[in-house]
């Protein structure tokens, strides 16, 4: 039965006018905030509170969804109060159905009202499958006994699925159609794998399989590369990728990055010019599980394992969140005026981090973002509907709450709002918040420190240590959709999901070599006015993003004269060619001729000291 559940109120299919409360202790605490697994905001009397709450504590009260038209019930989920002042839960309660929300009849137990056991504390989530399905248009919890030192407060899902009524009008307007055949479930460690192979089989030419290290619990971390030579960095070909499940119980992105492998592969074949371009023109990587550890715990109570459970990896580490802290170095070196231009991108980590403080996963990530030349990166997130950009740090110390610009925010907004603009719900004003912020006001995107700080972000550090500019997607309210809400999620993300990746192209890109041709590995590529560096890859090609506009462009290396190019990026997609050729400097040459002979004077005949004269008499 439960395997055709749909997530009514928490998938956001059920508006806030269609619940109602019998009583309401006050408007944040209003059935409109009665979804499972909402937060709350950060204050006790918050207008965005964290359950609904009965004005009155008695066995009278109820929680009511009007499924606007006839709907098999199979069972309700609850939780308590979302709060950190309160201790509020329901620990017991009746079922009520009704067609007109006027007559009710009570589930039975045989000849008694069934009562059914709720919540021993507020986050579990508790769900209670009824007997037999139950088809009514309207559903009614009634709490009958609750937390002794606390109210009658409660956050709740119903299960169910809509019986079959074409004519339904709310029914037509709300539906959503994917004509893509695609594999709409979850799927565990194993069924991944398993998938990721059936993949490279159906597409061998484009695609690879690879690991980039383990988990905590010793879970392979794979990634599947997709590009027309896999296997290979060809030189102007920049290097994107997704990565996804960071945060274990948090399986949209998970599933997403599956979808889009499959997505990829079987349009390549069928000659969809878009994606083959794409595929012939960058090298993209998707890893779909960072903390397999946590998918696994999550997986066990699928999509009611509530907001937590399987958020760490299994030695209680935030991935997302447990790299190096280079804001508070960079920072520090700039109050005391000691930020050399060449480290600006590329801060070291420091060597307390590598020998205590980097989990496992941690350091196979570290290692994959350091060995591949990454120029743009997706995390894929749950739980809210917007993107995010760095900084994700705050300047200020002890502030939970700030802007704080990078040196190309002018660019992280683009990328931001390439994702934002083009999801079918983060920039509809008319949508219901997810939990407390409207973030379509701000065109469904934001900087992360002015949202929620955080240390040693994934975003942060891969802009202050490599080359990659990378961003947080929250792909939806919903953490762990259920399977039947999988195809509709993949229509919101997938336009999004590639426009972000065609954004690897807008900028400049271009080789740095010297006078015999060869390219120049770890040079400088500076934009003036703009304080952040980026450096080449090995063999000398680099990719800087950039918005449309005319740039001063500086390349630089250890031991060469710099130069300097003006390069035009324009609105149309496609990065602007800027090549630089540097010769060595008269000192570096001076030095390598020192080294060749051991640093001991050159001795010279009279008739070499008299050629060298004339050349430079010549000159």
């Amino acid at each position: 039965v439960t395997s055709f559940n749909m997530h009514y109120i928490t998938g956001l299919k059920i508006d806030d006018f269609q619940l109602h409360g019998s009583t309401t202790k006050r408007y944040g605490l209003g059935a409109h905030r009665g979804r499972l697994n909402i937060q709350a905001g950060l204050y006790e009397d918050d207008l965005h509170d964290g359950a609904w709450c009965a004005g009155i504590d008695d066995p009278l009260q109820w929680f009511e969804v009007d499924a606007r038209r006839l709907t098999k019930f199979t069972g309700v989920v609850t939780q308590g109060r979302n709060s950190l002042w309160s201790s509020d839960w329901v620990t017991s309660y009746k079922v009520m159905f009704s067609n007109d929300s006027h007559t009710w009849k009570t589930l039975k137990n045989g000849s008694e009202d069934m009562i059914f056991s709720a919540n021993k504390e507020k986050e579990i989530p508790v769900r209670n499958v009824f007997p037999a399905p139950v088809i009514a248009r309207y559903i009614r919890v009634n709490p009958q006994s609750w937390f002794g030192s606390g109210s009658v407060c409660m956050r709740v899902e119903i299960l169910g699925c809509p019986m079959p009524d074409p004519n339904n009008y709310y029914h037509r307007r709300n539906e959503v159609i994917t004509t893509d055949d695609l594999d709409f479930r979850h799927h565990g460690y194993k069924e991944m794998r398993q998938l990721m192979k059936v993949v490279n089989d159906m597409c061998p030419n484009i695609t690879r399989i690879y690991n980039i290290g383990k988990s905590h619990a010793g879970l392979k971390l794979y990634a599947i590369e997709i590009s027309d030579n896999p296997g290979e960095h060809e030189v102007g070909e920049p290097e994107f990728r997704y990565t996804a499940g960071s945060h274990g119980n948090e399986a949209l992105g998970r599933e997403l990055l599956l979808l889009l492998m499959q997505f990829m592969c079987l349009e390549y074949l069928s000659g969809n010019q878009r994606i083959r371009h794409l595929v012939e023109e960058t090298r993209i990587h998707l890893l779909p599980s960072v903390n397999p550890d946590g998918y696994e715990k999550a997986f066990e109570g699928s999509e009611l394992s509530g907001w937590s459970l399987g958020r760490w990896s299994n030695d209680g580490i935030d991935i997302h969140h447990n790299f190096p802290d280079l804001n508070s170095i960079l920072w520090e070196l700039e109050a005391m005026k000691r930020v050399p231009r060449k480290m600006f991108s590329h801060l070291p980590i420091p060597e307390w981090y590598l020998s205590s403080n980097a989990s496992v996963s941690t350091r196979a990530l570290i290692a994959w973002m350091e060995k591949m030349p990454f120029v743009l990166g997706g995390n894929l997130q749950g739980g809210e509907l917007v993107v995010t950009f760095p900084y994700d740090r705050t300047r200020s110390q002890w502030v939970a709450r700030e802007q704080t610009p990078t040196p190309d925010d002018h660019v992280f907004r683009w990328l931001a709002f390439s994702y934002a603009s083009t999801h079918r719900l983060m920039t509809d004003a008319s949508r219901r918040v997810c939990h407390t912020e409207d973030f379509a006001k701000e065109d469904g995107t934001i900087n992360g420190a002015s949202w929620h700080t955080a240390a040693g972000s994934m975003n942060d550090f891969s802009y202050l240590h490599t080359n990659c500019f990378e961003l947080s997607m929250y792909v939806g309210c919903d953490k762990f959709p259920h399977e039947n809400e999988l195809p509709e999620e993949w229509e919101n993300n997938r336009e999004s999901l590639l426009v972000f990746m065609e954004q690897v192209h807008r900028g400049i890109k271009g080789v740095v070599r010297d006078l015999q041709g060869r390219g120049i590995a770890n040079a400088t590529i500076s934009v003036e006015g703009i304080s952040h560096d980026i450096h080449t890859a090995a063999d000398g090609d680099y990719w800087r993003l950039l918005n449309p506009g005319e740039y001063q462009v500086i390349a630089r290396a250890e031991g060469y004269s710099l130069s300097t190019r003006k390069c035009e990026v324009g609105y149309e997609m496609g990065a602007t060619r800027c090549d630089f050729t540097i010769g060595r400097t008269n000192l570096s040459r001076i030095k390598e001729i020192m080294e060749k002979f051991n640093k001991q004077p050159i001795r010279l005949s009279a008739r070499q000291l008299q050629a060298m004269r004339s050349r430079r008499l010549g000159t």
